[in-house]
């Protein structure tokens, strides 16, 4: 079986990216870390079209505990490895820098960005030796533009943009690509408190995103019909920044 792990899947553009790879034969392993309530029900729909899933709680700003986590998986499965990781887990903790509390600033970092090395980096190895793999991880609008009152949340989109762009060319010779999404703003619970109709007015389509259009660049980065595309960052943001 062909495995694909996808953090903070239970909801959102994590749900619809789950459903998606499901679509596309994978046996989707649904990271969370609070609410399996909603995991379930991303594992329902994951069966409804047809492939499998399980469900892998641990939290991602939590080295040691994505480590054992991870390892016991593997542990579980020593014919197979993940050939797809999306690094989609983040959180908002909006404010203006003058305000933010240390707390503010370090959650959404770890969330977002040390999240990145805590989940990739054990997953790698098996990619490297097996030489396939496909690592994507959602950026932000926020991280290519940088956005009043998300100071940390743009430090954490910009660094993961970064670390992309980097690992793709240590990773490249061995077949592994790593690539970023950089969405704008999308129908989920990150945009909760927003005001959609005035954001609305200065994107050029003129709506929000869906979380299906997200999960579908998703899909096309982690088929073999992008073997030649490593180190982007996609935009997809309905003409709002270019």
């Amino acid at each position: 079986m062909k495995y694909a792990l996808v953090t903070g899947g239970s909801r959102g553009i994590g749900r619809a990216v789950s459903i998606k790879l499901a679509s596309m034969g994978y046996t989707v392993i649904v990271n969370f870390v609070s609410n399996e309530n909603e995991a379930q029900k991303t594992l329902e729909l994951i069966r409804e079209v047809g492939s499998d899933g399980e469900l892998l709680k641990f939290d991602v700003a939590d080295n040691a505990a994505a480590c054992k986590a991870i390892e016991t998986w593997q542990d579980a499965h020593p014919d197979d490895y993940i050939e797809v990781l999306v690094n989609n887990a983040g959180i908002r903790r909006d404010n203006l820098m003058i305000f933010m509390e240390p707390e503010d600033w370090f959650k959404v970092l770890n969330t977002s960005l040390t999240a990145f090395y805590n989940v990739t980096r054990p997953l790698l190895k098996s990619m490297l030796v097996k030489k396939y793999g496909r690592i994507i991880n959602m950026a932000s609008l926020s991280g290519l533009k940088g956005l009043p009152g998300q100071t940390n949340y743009s430090a954490a989109k910009g660094g993961l943009i970064a670390a992309t762009k980097a690992l793709a060319q240590e990773v490249a010779r061995k077949k592994v690509t790593v690539n970023a999404i950089a969405p704008g703003f999308v129908k989920t619970e990150m945009v909760e408190g927003l005001d959609e109709n005035e954001l609305s007015a200065q994107i050029p389509m003129a709506r929000f995103g869906n979380p299906e259009e997200i999960a579908a660049v998703v899909g096309f980065l982690a088929s073999k019909d992008a073997s030649y595309i490593t180190g982007e960052v996609i935009s997809v943001n309905g003409g709002l920044y270019t």
